[in-house]
């Protein structure tokens, strides 16, 4: 094939301790993994990147940023696939989203479906004002398809989202080769059945990939990433021009007197429910043992 076996390439797909990687020139080779690997209690990621040595991987080079469940590495974004309804919007799943993305380095991007059925304008103005990218995506006008295809070229991306909002839909409009199976929306529970199984890295045909990721009617944090309350206000992006301004340099911006981004969110200055969402995060992180901050 005339690969170097000292190139480096990327998993794309794993089943059962079986692997398919890509080259940079785009060839596909499935293989293995030595048994060191396993041993060292190294677990392999999608979106590793790896080099072989006889058909075998052999090494994994150091990855830029992971997300715990589902097991995937070296993303350059993050999208969360966000309905108008039929599941309504759950602001504080989708903030927990972003803090997660905002905290392992990965770019956030929000994906607005089911505009035809509700308005989207409320969640759309508000996470456009704290500078979180926004896409409006109408299967009635191609261009807003277009202008996700264009987000999404070149970089190694993630769908994720609440179940039944639309995610396998949105990548087979990327692309009918996809084929990927969709659920129906259960009306006894207001969401999606789990029509995706595991995580795979598609190639898209303008250049990139992108996975699509087993959707979930209830988020715990943790699947993703283990933050400590000190570190949780890092990750709500719109604080930050009000912090360094507190009383108090340990102010945890929940209850304190001169607290800058309580006097902020009292002045419109900070969404009311981001601030809310901090606060339910915070109260969940001061839960957290030592023996899972080992997870981060």
């Amino acid at each position: 094939m005339g690969i170097s076996q000292q190139e480096a390439c990327m998993i794309i797909r794993s089943v059962r301790g079986h692997y398919v990687v890509v080259f940079p020139d785009g060839v596909t080779v499935e293989c293995s993994a030595r048994g060191i690997l396993n041993r060292r209690g190294r677990e392999l990621y999608i979106g590793d990147y790896v080099r072989l040595k006889d058909g075998v991987i052999s090494e994994v080079l150091p990855r830029k940023n992971e997300i715990i469940r589902p097991p995937l590495a070296n993303l350059d974004q993050l999208c969360f696939v966000v309905s108008a309804c039929e599941p309504q919007p759950n602001l504080r799943l989708l903030d927990k989203f972003i803090a997660v993305s905002v905290y392992k380095k990965i770019q956030p991007l929000l994906l607005l479906t089911k505009i035809d059925l509700a308005s989207c304008e409320e969640v759309y103005q508000l996470y456009q004002s704290i500078s979180v990218p926004v896409l409006i995506v109408d299967y009635q006008k191609p261009e807003t398809i277009q202008a996700v295809r264009q987000a999404f070229q070149n970089k190694i991306s993630a769908l994720t989202g609440n179940s039944g909002a639309g995610k396998s839909t949105l990548l087979n409009a990327l692309d009918e080769n996809f084929s990927i199976p969709t659920g129906e929306i259960s009306q006894k529970l207001g969401r999606g059945r789990h029509t995706t199984r595991h995580a795979q890295l598609y190639p898209l045909r303008d250049g990139g990939y992108i996975a699509d990721t087993p959707g979930f009617s209830t988020f715990e944090t943790m699947r993703y990433a283990v933050i400590r309350k000190e570190e949780l206000a890092d990750c709500f992006i719109e604080f930050s021009a009000y912090r360094e301004q507190c009383r108090f340099h340990d102010c945890s911006h929940t209850c304190e007197k001169g607290c800058a981004v309580l006097d902020a969110v009292r002045d419109g200055k900070i969404p009311a429910s981001r601030h809310e969402s901090y606060c339910a995060m915070y109260e969940e992180a001061k839960q957290i043992k030592e023996w899972e901050l080992c997870q981060k």
